[in-house]
């Protein structure tokens, strides 16, 4: 969950620092004042897209901070990506950007990408945005609901993925009908040429290898004289550093009953001595095997010949050869090799097999979330209002394959139980919209992995007792998740287990936008603004007071 957001030079903030705690909480404020500031934030440090004119007026640049208590499942794609850091029940994100626009990030004081801000931010915090109502009219928008409700959003993306390599090879196979004489004479020469490089049997592995052994070999007349001629001044000649070495080590010692002191350097001299008998063995070792051999030489000198000559006539490095015979024979492969376009039909089969295999499973996943998504928005619409209305989802066949599968998603609604449900772009107003998308958002949110759950202004377009029936709904969804609900509703305002108001300032420096928890006796006085008119009597302060279940001061 999150536990504190802190701002400093963010837009209309100067600096400022909250603490959330667990349950619902709510942001009231007047209009302007900036409510939207803590979840702009958020987005920010969530892997949003930053620009230059968050950083406020007069600011080299906007600093932000969120801590959070993070999942399991977080925790342990921290850990994958090294990303941990030294508190694993503590995750803490910071983003800096610039008033050029530059933006930097860390993730428990390590530097992050916006990738991995995102990535960890579908982990940590679920946002439903003020416009949602608006965007649920979209197809895809309810398509991709549905697949979150139904746990298969991995899976169609598996089933895009298998689409598109589908369409691949039947587009490249309606190319290679056309242009058969064109395709069999790319098969041919990319058989030739992959026949040829693979009788090399040359490897990456082997390129360093044979330089190595060539040049031993070519010098091996040299490195026979050279090992010879040290180990004679080691060990092998009359005079040598053994003989040298052991005299002097044997005279000191004759000289150390005299004074301690020279000791240490026999202890030196010892190691010395120990170091030079080791390096006469390796010395020796190595002349055992160690000779010259023409015929080797002539063979390795040959076989680089050979490759050189190769890696010449295709314009490669010698090192490069392996890889270039790889990506000829993949594709080789893809041409169907010696099978031709045969193969490459059989591959087109096999790959439409899998894609409708994937997709049927897609389907299925889709029909049963559809079905139990329908009756409990239903059921849900009752209560907010909209007695008699039917919520279904639609599943049409669609008339080709697609990349997001074989059918399309339609959310539809019936105003009354005996007409039938039509297209909802077609048949909600505004208001109905705003509960519809609601009750989705509230009953999808249950059945997410995430902590946190933002909601910003969705309850716009509801008021009275429905207003009442959602701040229910969104605080018995905080009593398991964190709930952070901005709104402009004192029913709403009302449920929350805590309340932040956000109010806006003039001062010398600029617009000034303050957050700040407010007390018992502060949120009667907020909730009285919002219920109340231009004077706020002892009356509204009473309904307020008896909306928080509290005693009027």
């Amino acid at each position: 969950m999150l536990l504190s957001i802190s701002l400093k030079s963010f837009v209309i903030v100067q600096e400022l620092s909250l603490d959330f705690r667990s349950g619902l909480t709510t942001l009231t404020g007047e209009t302007g004042a900036g409510k939207s500031i803590v979840i702009d934030a958020l987005g920010l440090l969530l892997g949003g897209r930053a620009e230059s004119a968050v950083v406020r007026h007069g600011a080299e640049k906007a600093d932000l901070q969120a801590r959070f208590a993070p999942p399991k499942n977080a925790r342990a794609w921290l850990e994958e990506e090294a990303l941990l850091g030294d508190e694993p029940e503590e995750l803490l994100i910071r983003r800096s950007i610039d008033s050029n626009g530059k933006s930097r990030a860390w993730i428990n004081g390590i530097a992050a990408t916006l990738t991995q801000l995102k990535l960890l931010g579908e982990q940590l915090v679920d946002i439903h945005g003020q416009h949602a109502p608006q965007s649920l009219l979209r197809s895809e928008v309810q398509r991709e609901l549905v697949d979150g409700y139904a746990e298969c959003t991995g899976l169609a993306k598996d089933v895009a993925v298998l689409f598109k390599d589908w369409k691949n090879v039947v587009d490249e196979l309606a190319i290679a009908e056309n242009n058969a004489e064109a395709f069999d004479a790319e098969r041919e020469r990319l058989q030739w040429q992959v026949d040829e490089v693979a009788a090399l049997q040359f490897t990456a592995a082997e390129w360093p290898e044979l330089q190595a052994e060539h040049k031993r070999l070519h010098h091996a007349a040299s490195l026979i004289e050279g090992v010879q001629s040290g180990l004679l001044m080691l060990a092998d000649g009359d005079e040598n550093c053994q003989s040298w070495l052991g005299s002097v080590a044997g005279r000191l010692a004759g000289l150390a009953d005299f004074d301690a002191g020279i000791s240490e350097t026999l202890e030196l001299l010892a190691s010395a001595e120990a170091q030079l008998t080791e390096s006469v063995y390796a010395l020796r070792r190595y002349a055992d095997h160690l000779e010259l051999d023409p015929a080797r030489l002539a063979d390795v000198e040959s076989r680089l010949d050979a490759i050189f000559r190769m890696a010449r006539k295709y314009r490669v490095e010698p090192v490069e050869l392996p890889e270039k015979l790889a990506a000829w024979q993949q594709r080789l492969a893809e041409l169907g090799g010696s099978a031709g376009l045969d193969a490459v039909r059989r591959r087109a089969e096999k790959l439409e097999a899998d894609y409708r295999k994937a997709a049927k499973q897609l389907t299925a996943s889709r029909k049963s979330a559809a079905d139990k998504l329908s009756k409990m928005v239903t059921k849900e619409l009752q209560l907010l209002a909209l007695v008699g209305s039917r919520f279904e989802i639609a599943l049409h066949p669609h008339e080709a394959p697609a990349s997001f599968g074989l059918e399309t998603v339609e959310f539809m609604v019936a105003n009354h139980p005996s007409t039938p449900a039509r297209a909802m772009a077609k048949v909600a107003s505004g208001g109905e919209l705003s509960r519809i998308s609601l009750a989705l958002q509230v009953i999808t949110s249950q059945v997410a992995n995430v902590p946190t759950l933002i909601f910003d202004e969705v309850d716009v377009g509801i008021g009275g007792r429905v207003a009442e029936i959602v701040g229910r709904m969104l605080a018995d969804l905080g009593a398991a998740r964190q709930v952070l609900c901005i709104t402009h509703l004192p029913q709403v305002a009302a449920c929350g287990f805590q309340q932040l108001q956000v109010s806006k300032t003039q001062s010398k420096s600029g617009v000034l936008s303050t957050i700040h928890m407010l007390s018992v006796e502060e949120r009667i006085e907020e909730i009285a603004r919002m219920l109340g008119g231009v004077e706020i009597t002892s009356t509204t302060r009473q309904h307020a007071a008896e909306m928080l279940g509290v005693a009027a001061v």
